[in-house]
């Protein structure tokens, strides 16, 4: 990801959540706890996972008040389970307050999402499978989401419209066809010099034949194809494209695919379902 990117849209979805979380104040803070009172809050884990977020946690604590001190004992990525602690935070306790259910928010999702991927990146081990990312993902958190199936052990696919080109089934039909579709993308590519890869949805034996006649792409998607029809699909590509398999692809129906030799599994569960880790933000 482009770090610029990734800062400029963590930067606003920080102030756009404080925007819509403290409006005009925390009346109930302020009410009730004087400006200068000093404390000291820990994360608590409730629930065993994958911890993610701790980075974005940090920033969202420096962005609303760089005074607060964060000390952090467990980074992301590592295996947590109920008891730990994997930071603390010591400052004004207006402060601990305002930036907390923020935070969680944000941790909570992100460890889910890490934990979630973590399982399918176990259950593909041995196989030269790697499991996908989708845009199935919450408006606004698609950054965070995406850093959270890197953290859990995925792959990103594209991050949004902006970065790759991936001619689906309405773009192919709306197109004319699938030369069509491939010959101007590469037109399109070369007219605006943007050095996109190109991946291709197919959803039949016949259209992937015809990728095949005409080439010109990095990766050919297989569409809700069964098990069976992706080991012929594999054989019939040779290893000269990128293959990625997609629709209807469970967990327990992973490994079967994975089995037959593609190299990517695209899963949309990965983020646009998950449960939240447990944990909260305790005084201490």
């Amino acid at each position: 990801m482009d770090e610029k990117i990734v800062k400029d849209l963590i930067d606003r979805l920080i102030d756009l959540s404080f925007a819509e979380d403290i409006g005009d104040g925390d009346h109930t803070t302020l009410s009730c706890i004087p400006a200068d009172a000093m404390g000291k809050s820990k994360l608590l884990i409730k629930e065993e996972g994958i911890l993610a977020g701790i980075e974005v946690a940090k920033e969202v604590f420096r962005r609303f008040d760089p005074t607060l001190q964060v000390e952090v004992f467990i980074n992301d990525g590592a295996h947590v389970k109920p008891g730990d602690v994997p930071m603390t935070v010591t400052g004004k306790v207006q402060s601990l307050l305002q930036t907390e259910r923020l935070m969680l928010n944000i941790m909570q999702r992100m460890s889910g999402i890490a934990t979630m991927t973590h399982k399918y990146v176990e259950r593909l081990e041995g196989t030269k499978t790697r499991v996908l990312d989708t845009r199935k993902t919450t408006p606004g958190m698609r950054i965070l989401e995406k850093m959270a199936v890197k953290i859990g052990g995925g792959v990103n696919h594209r991050i949004g419209l902006f970065d790759m080109i991936l001619l689906k089934d309405n773009h192919v039909d709306f197109a004319g066809g699938i030369d069509k579709a491939i010959t101007r993308a590469k037109e399109y590519c070369k007219e605006k010099g943007k050095d996109l890869k190109i991946e291709i949805e197919v959803r039949n034996f016949d259209e992937l034949q015809q990728v095949l006649d005409l080439g010109g792409v990095d990766r050919i998607m297989l569409d809700n194809f069964t098990p069976e029809n992706t080991r012929k699909a594999v054989e019939m590509v040779g290893g000269r494209y990128e293959i990625e398999s997609s629709g209807g692809i469970t967990f327990d129906t992973l490994r079967d695919y994975a089995e037959c030799g593609v190299d990517f599994i695209s899963v949309g569960a990965l983020t646009h379902s998950v449960k939240g880790l447990d944990m909260s933000f305790k005084a201490c």
